[in-house]
């Protein structure tokens, strides 16, 4: 029964964040000329996928937060602080192009977008069953997020944008292979949940990436983190 639950959760959540961008656009009442009006040139597609990629990094930084204060393993602490800066940054493109931030409250679980407030809550179902459900919670986001990422990045003509994508993206990566590496480390083989097998494999057996989404900064892995965490 568990693994049945488990097995859904998972589904559900690799579901509802594949489809999500599509359905934020459509199902705000503040899309189009309120929310995007082509700022500086900016399409609509462009802008929606900044605004949901704004709160898709706060979640993440959420769920890891929460975990934390549960399992207390490092890195879910030196994770969130990532995403923090994920998130961060995300806004600071907001801002350049005039866009109004979704993120009203920036309180731990709040979320305009009523799809990521409900898969917040999933995740966390999954993530207090065990340290290793967790783990692997982790994992999926990190999948997802490429995903997610690599679609905004082939969304958008501007290169200022898809250079903060693509360095979130390794970020991304990094965190991919902590989590796989940590899961790894309990002799349990990594099935991907979200990107293909192969992909994930290849990013699994990479080195861990350098730079960051502010400006190239690398960081180094804790102890005990698995293979490298930013």
């Amino acid at each position: 029964m568990k693994k049945t639950l488990i097995a859904g959760m998972i589904a559900i959540a690799c579901t509802t964040l594949a489809t999500a961008p599509t359905a934020f656009a459509k199902g705000n009442s503040n899309a189009g000329s309120n929310r995007v009006a082509n700022y500086q040139g900016l399409g609509i597609a462009e802008g929606e996928a900044l605004l949901f990629m704004r709160e898709e990094e706060k979640l993440a930084r959420d769920v890891y937060i929460t975990l934390y204060q549960q399992w207390k393993l490092p890195a879910f602490n030196n994770i969130s602080a990532s995403e923090q800066q994920h998130t961060d940054r995300i806004r600071q493109l907001i801002q350049t192009y005039g866009l109004v931030d979704p993120v009203v409250n920036d309180a731990v679980g709040a979320f305009a977008n009523g799809q990521l407030a409900s898969l917040y809550a999933q995740l966390l179902a999954k993530g207090r069953i065990s340290a290793l459900d967790a783990l692997q919670a982790g994992a999926l986001i990190e999948e997802t997020d490429i995903a997610d990422l690599q679609k905004a990045i082939a969304g958008t003509t501007r290169p200022d944008i898809a250079a903060v994508y693509e360095n979130l993206m390794k970020g991304s990566r990094n965190h991919l292979r902590a989590f796989v590496g940590l899961i790894e480390n309990q002799g349990i083989a990594y099935t991907a949940q979200a990107l293909p097998q192969a992909e994930v494999d290849a990013i699994v057996n990479s080195p861990r990436e350098r730079g960051n989404a502010n400006g190239g900064r690398g960081q180094g892995g804790g102890a005990g983190m698995g293979r490298g965490w930013r």
